[in-house]
């Protein structure tokens, strides 16, 4: 379907490959793919290797902005020239106003504006105008867009808002492409869990399987995906490796990036090593004890397999991930529910506690960009008071 003949509601929609492959496109009225996007997203998922969940991420972003340049009758092109106008009513139009399933007779809905609480927030919006822009210059590289619209997209700055790390070595000014249209994005403290939250799962967990899961996020800081994508060639736990062909010293795992059918998946593309302390060696070694004492588990090269619920044997998908963390947080009666994700921020953060650098954090948590292992950098308001309390009184630095 091309999106000048476009009349109607579009909306993300997934898609099944014959090989099996999944991604997500955008459809139309006649539930045929929008061609530019679908070309777009079938490269991000074949081309680039992204993810399923990344498809889906970007299909319903660029299906919010068709839709608003369906309701403000605007060509796409045009709309790709007034991304400002775009950024104003993602503030201000919510579901109601901008979902896909609003009838054509309210396409002139009024909704309240500027000092009204946001509909949307600025990391929700930025991640959609990333998406959007990713489309357009696909789009121009692919010849069905002028390419007068890539300088409305971009300008020329300089990398002085980088952080050091990432700039250039010899000291000199070096200049970069930036997104003109982006909104500030407070700074907050990461949400992680804390050492003591971390324990108590720990104590709750009622296998050592999932106390292998628990340390592995708090301990290693992998994502759930690359848990339950791990195979038992990922691991090397022997003091040297060098006989398995691995020149990587001590024990350690390695992030892989690959296919796998219980939807596991690497959101980096590139392999890593994880060095392991000794607790997580540990819990390798009485989950291995576990799970050899349990029928129908010694075929399946994935480390975690479904141990005490049917199918026995098969890798364990990442949901079972958030469902063995918020039985863990119930049993020890935290507050919140602790998520994977807090976890991993936690390993991310002690990194940083530890005296560990910006580089250090990167590539061990797998981020592509050193500006996403900021964040780690910021005190919590624990360290900062114990900072001001290590700080001696005016009578006893005068006494000195």
């Amino acid at each position: 379907m091309c999106l000048s003949t476009l009349e109607a509601e579009v909306r993300a929609f997934p898609v099944t490959l014959p090989s099996g492959l999944r991604y997500w496109t955008v459809l139309g009225d006649d539930l045929a793919p929008v061609r530019e996007v679908d070309a777009y997203l079938r490269h991000l998922r074949l081309g680039r290797d992204s993810s399923e969940l990344t498809t889906k991420s970007y299909a319903g972003s660029i299906a919010l902005f068709l839709r608003w340049c369906e309701r403000t009758g605007r060509h796409w092109h045009a709309g790709a020239e007034q991304l400002g106008l775009f950024m104003v009513w993602l503030s201000h139009a919510g579901p109601e106003a901008s979902g896909a399933d609003l009838p054509r007779s309210d396409f002139g809905v009024i909704f309240a504006g500027p000092g009204a609480p946001p509909a949307r927030g600025a990391r929700r919006i930025n991640a959609v105008l990333s998406a959007v822009r990713g489309f357009i210059i696909h789009a121009v590289a692919a010849g069905v867009a002028p390419s007068n619209l890539v300088p409305l997209l971009y300008e020329l700055a300089d990398d002085s808002s980088l952080p050091e790390q990432a700039r250039g070595e010899d000291g000199r000014m070096a200049w970069r492409m930036r997104a003109r249209h982006r909104l500030h994005e407070p700074e907050s403290m990461v949400n992680r869990a804390s050492d003591a939250d971390t324990v108590e799962l720990v104590r709750t967990c009622r296998s050592a399987r999932d106390r292998l899961i628990v340390l592995l996020m708090a301990r290693a800081g992998l994502r759930r995906g690359e848990v339950c994508g791990l195979r038992r060639s990922d691991l090397h736990l022997l003091v040297d490796s060098r006989q398995l062909g691995c020149d990587v010293p001590r024990a350690h795992l390695h992030v892989v990036r690959r296919a796998n059918p219980n939807g596991a998946w690497a959101k980096s593309r590139r392999q890593r090593s994880v060095p392991l302390d000794f607790l997580v060696v540990q819990a390798f070694d009485a989950y291995d004890f576990e799970r050899s004492a349990m029928p129908r588990t010694h075929d399946s090269d994935f480390v975690l397999v479904n141990l005490f619920a049917e199918p026995i044997g098969t890798p364990m998908r990442p949901d079972a991930i958030n469902e063995l963390l918020n039985g863990c947080s119930r049993r020890a009666g935290l507050i919140e529910t602790i998520a994977p994700h807090q976890l991993r921020h936690a390993f991310g953060s002690n990194i940083v506690d530890a005296g560990g650098s910006l580089d250090e954090v990167a590539e061990l948590l797998g981020h592509a960009s050193m500006s996403s292992s900021q964040v780690y950098l910021h005190p919590d308001p624990a360290r900062l008071r114990d900072a001001v309390e290590r700080v001696a009184g005016p009578r006893e630095r005068a006494s000195r």
